[in-house]
């Protein structure tokens, strides 16, 4: 396998899942069913708020092991995800997303920069969706700040594919990254039906 193949796997075996995390459900589930300009930046900030947090963390590990590559891009998507915080201009919502609680539960360097892709694909749907709130409210200003956010969002993702590319070595870390991304994605997925559910709303079933 190659960082290529890991993508399109990811993204063809999940290709619902990813389809309905760029829905407006998804951010109505995000924002508890507020769905108001105030809502979704507050949900952008606290998305970033833990990314930040668990990207630093994951940046001193490395570095302490010695992995000075995967040193480099995680910290790199802390400082990503703290300008993305600070852009947004609001006080993180009050969640406990269970993406962040499975990147919490990696280890090792395959793992954590496949759920680090599994992170940005998500990322990448989410500020998607945020981007077309913010036109269909009729506030061009902050759409187009949302756009420069998934822009630096998919340039973080070209920057993990890289980095998979030449610091992963052999099957067996294709397959650590493999799993992480899924479940990273699938984790995500979770916490869409499980929100919607709790708030009356069924969605439909992965064909």
């Amino acid at each position: 396998m190659d960082e290529t193949t890991l993508v399109d796997t990811v993204t063809d075996d999940l290709e619902t899942e990813l389809s309905r995390l760029g829905s407006s459900k998804w951010l109505y589930a995000l924002t508890g069913g507020e769905m108001t300009g105030d809502a979704v930046r507050a949900a952008a900030a606290a998305d970033a708020d833990a990314a930040a947090e668990r990207f630093e963390t994951w940046a001193a590990d490395a570095e302490g092991e010695g992995e000075a590559e995967a040193a480099t891009l995680f910290e790199s998507l802390a400082t990503t995800a703290a300008d993305r915080r600070e852009a947004v201009d609001a006080d993180p919502a009050d969640a406990d997303r269970r993406t962040h609680g499975t990147l919490a539960g990696l280890d090792g360097t395959a793992s954590r920069l496949g759920g680090a892709l599994g992170y940005a694909l998500v990322t990448d749907r989410t500020l998607g969706q945020m981007v077309g709130f913010f036109v269909g409210d009729a506030d061009p200003s902050t759409a187009d700040t949302f756009r420069d956010l998934r822009s630096e969002a998919a340039a973080d993702r070209d920057r993990i594919v890289a980095t998979l590319d030449s610091a992963l070595d052999g099957g067996d870390d294709w397959d650590r990254a493999r799993s992480a991304a899924t479940a990273v994605v699938e984790a995500a997925y979770e916490e869409y039906v499980e929100t919607l559910q709790s708030m009356g709303i069924e969605p439909k079933n992965v064909c």
